[in-house]
């Protein structure tokens, strides 16, 4: 079902959530003598626990292991892993949570998940639906959790949750105002169009890069994919559904919209010299200081970043996030997705998996994290929002429908077949589009061209295994 958000008067709410009163009574999913060899039946499910009152006496120690490097380290300036901890002790003083952030996380931590030795909790690194009961417990059933958690079908399989979102991200551009103001921009771009002359202007007018590709970095390429969706046509359905049955889906639809007009937007940027001169040496950490300080104008990422640019300098009130610039039928539509989704280890005892859950629960429902860090909540009765989404107002605000039963692996399959691997890690493709952009020795027409001809081979391939 497609949950739609407007953001209109909810912008600039900020109350703080109470939290549950220490006189209720405390409730156990353990019954007797517990221990760690997972001999006490493993009972708890997210929507029972109650924070506060399940299992308060709980004793345990676990790991989580995260993508967040930045948030384990002594320069932090934002509300670091070691905090979250700490207020989640008030509640629950007996369970210790140890932290393992991992650089390069996709590939480091599904090489660890193979072992199953990894920890209890993780960030879901692996897109298969058919795994997920492999590695991971199930947090409950979807049609239940999806009455109070956004994004409850994305890590969903056969009607079993095995992930919860994080948090929220909606797809946008982060910009500079103050570089926007002095290149002489007046209003945010709402076209490819637009953006291109903004990105010209910014060129012209300051000396900062226009477009920061983090070419180099490879994984924030990969944030262009995410733009194709509703944000490009208007369609929930349309990664999951649409894209693996489209013909030739990267061809000009002739009105400014679709995945080829997302995708001329990067083309086109770096054929006109409108990103770094040496995009080769592009630094991920760096360029968060390097926007704070108004020497880039934008860059292509999801709204999750925006905390980490405002902390990374002074200069805060600078940095502004914008919707991506496109229309569908003159209606401007930013697409949410979940960010990076907790799943706890199939493997742990039952008091590390229940410790886990109540982790879990509390970062989610109590912590306040997606608010610190500028994304949408996930707990769909929370009426905060964080400043970042100032320009969003009024702007409707999408989410991907999941894939229909039987077509779960669908776009992955067709990923796999094609060597594209849209909204799953198609960094290479974006890589090579750069490559030819900055030489100009491939027009963006051929490159697309060759992007539906790996996709119509994928798509007879699949038809003749299934005959």
């Amino acid at each position: 079902m497609i949950r739609r958000v407007l953001f209109t008067a909810l912008l600039g709410l900020c109350f703080l959530l109470a939290l549950p009163s220490c006189e209720r009574r405390a409730t156990s999913f353990f019954e007797g003598d517990e221990d760690e060899d997972g001999k006490i039946p493993y009972e708890a499910k997210y929507a029972d626990i109650v924070l506060g009152e399940t299992s308060v006496g709980l004793e345990a120690s676990i790991t989580l292991l995260t993508h967040r490097t930045d948030m384990v380290s002594p320069e932090y300036k934002g509300r670091a892993w070691k905090d979250y901890i700490h207020d989640f002790n008030v509640l629950y003083p007996g369970i210790k949570v140890s932290v393992e952030a991992l650089t390069d996380y996709n590939v480091a931590a599904s090489e660890l998940l193979e072992g199953g030795n990894w920890g209890d909790i993780m960030m879901i690194p692996i897109s298969d639906r058919k795994q997920y009961s492999k590695y991971f417990i199930p947090f409950g059933m979807e049609e239940e959790l999806s009455r109070s958690l956004r994004f409850a079908d994305q890590y969903a399989y056969d009607g079993r949750v095995y992930g919860i979102a994080s948090a929220g991200n909606v797809q946008g551009i982060l910009y500079n105002r103050k570089v926007f103001c002095e290149a002489g921009i007046t209003r945010l771009p709402r076209t490819p169009d637009e953006f291109l002359e903004a990105l010209r202007l910014v060129k012209k007018n300051t000396r900062a890069i226009p477009l920061y590709t983090n070419y180099a970095s490879g994984w924030p390429l990969n944030q262009w994919d995410y733009y194709i969706t509703s944000s490009a046509t208007g369609d929930s359905g349309y990664l999951n559904h649409t894209l693996p049955n489209t013909k030739d889906p990267f061809s000009d639809p002739g009105n400014g919209s679709g995945a080829y007009n997302v995708y001329r937007i990067l083309y086109q940027a770096v054929a006109e010299g409108l990103t770094e001169s040496d995009f080769a040496t592009t630094d991920w950490e760096g360029c968060k200081g390097m926007m704070n300080r108004g020497d880039i104008a934008t860059m292509a990422l999801g709204s999750w970043v925006f905390t980490q640019v405002q902390n990374a300098g002074p200069n805060a009130e600078d940095i502004g996030y914008m919707p991506f610039p496109m229309l569908v039928d003159g209606v401007q539509i930013a697409q949410a997705l979940p960010d990076n989704n907790f799943g706890i280890n199939i493997k742990s005892s039952s008091r590390k998996k229940l410790a886990a859950m109540l982790f879990v629960k509390w970062m989610v429902e109590k912590s306040g994290f997606q608010y610190n860090e500028g994304e949408l909540p996930v707990l769909l009765s929370e009426e905060r929002i964080a400043d970042v989404y100032t320009a969003f107002n009024g702007i409707e605000i999408m989410e991907d429908t999941a894939p229909f039963e039987g077509e779960e692996n669908l776009l992955i399959d067709m990923n796999v077949a094609s060597g594209l691997f849209i909204g799953q890690g198609g960094t290479e493709k974006f890589r090579h589009l750069v490559e030819h952009a900055a030489t100009g020795d491939m027009s963006f027409d051929e490159i697309m061209a060759g992007w539906n001809q790996a996709w119509s081979r994928a798509q007879a391939n699949l038809a003749a295994a299934k005959n």
